[in-house]
């Protein structure tokens, strides 16, 4: 890491009013790989999309066979010293926000406060029908009440918190319906591939963002248009843009400051500047 851009990044911080935008590579630290950096480029996962989440069947059991397995590692996962180090810096003061396209609630848990999650959160489940809302615990419980013994092998978890399983490991998965009202079918609370993000969330986000003295992305390749806009939108207002993340962006072409870095050192090292105005969050 250069000591020039680190210092350059520290800069950027102390000046206070940054907002955070995180992706998958703030995660990795904590077991949790990403779609695209250094812990996922060997995988070829395609990821579940709505149209075949809600419209079939088979698909839907495959998805909640393989997402009952993968969330034991998200369940288990706990913050790492980005998230810790995100979570000093907004204590004390110098960030304005905190956008996150993560869905393990990280940043939460290690303190974090007002985070903007804008794909949702794996550990809540929404009704299709009647709308109710339940934590993922209560849902895994009546998963493996319905499926004694389903306990398949799991090479690795994917982001989106499911594992890859042959067909015929998830051929008699049993799924269950909402237990409120009875048949409603039930969906964890993210935006899949092929879904849209709410409205009023996204116009949060750029409100945050058009609100920002400096846009900080952490851990995201801004592959997609659902991270990169925000990227777009502070350019297109003169924000400067600083990057941390290993491996190249598709938002590099408008950073001001770009650092390949590994986060939770990086970091850390950031925080430790301010450690006198930003105590460890209890």
């Amino acid at each position: 890491m250069s000591g020039d851009a680190f210092e350059a990044l520290t800069r950027l911080v102390a000046a206070g009013d940054v907002v955070v935008l995180s992706g998958a590579g703030l995660s990795t630290e904590s077991g949790i790989p990403d779609y695209r950096g250094p812990s996922g480029a060997a995988r070829r996962h395609t990821p579940m999309t709505y149209q075949a989440f809600t419209r079939d069947p088979d698909a839907r059991r495959r998805y909640w066979a393989r997402s009952h397995l993968g969330w034991r590692t998200i369940a288990g996962a706990t913050p790492n010293d980005g998230h810790r180090a995100v979570a000093r810096l907004q204590h004390a003061g110098l960030l304005g926000g905190i956008i996150t396209q993560n869905v393990d609630g990280l940043h939460t848990a290690a303190g974090a406060t007002r985070v903007i999650e804008l794909h949702g959160r794996l550990d809540e489940v929404t009704c299709l029908d009647c709308g109710n809302a339940t934590g993922r615990a209560e849902l895994h419980r009546r998963l493996s009440e319905a499926n004694p013994g389903f306990d398949a092998a799991v090479a690795h978890v994917n982001p989106d918190g499911d594992v890859d399983l042959p067909d015929d490991a998830v051929a008699g998965f049993r799924t269950v319906d909402c237990a409120v009202c009875g048949a409603g079918m039930l969906k964890p609370d993210v935006v899949f591939f092929g879904e849209t993000v709410p409205a009023a969330r996204v116009a949060d986000c750029f409100a945050l963002v058009e609100r920002a003295r400096a846009l900080l992305v952490l851990g995201s390749s801004l592959t997609v248009m659902s991270g990169r806009r925000f990227v777009l939108r502070a350019a297109k207002h003169g924000i400067p843009v600083g990057i941390v993340n290993q491996g190249a962006t598709r938002g590099d072409g408008y950073a001001t400051l770009r650092l390949d870095a590994p986060l939770g050192a990086t970091l850390t090292a950031v925080a430790a500047r301010f450690a006198a105005s930003a105590p460890a969050p209890v």
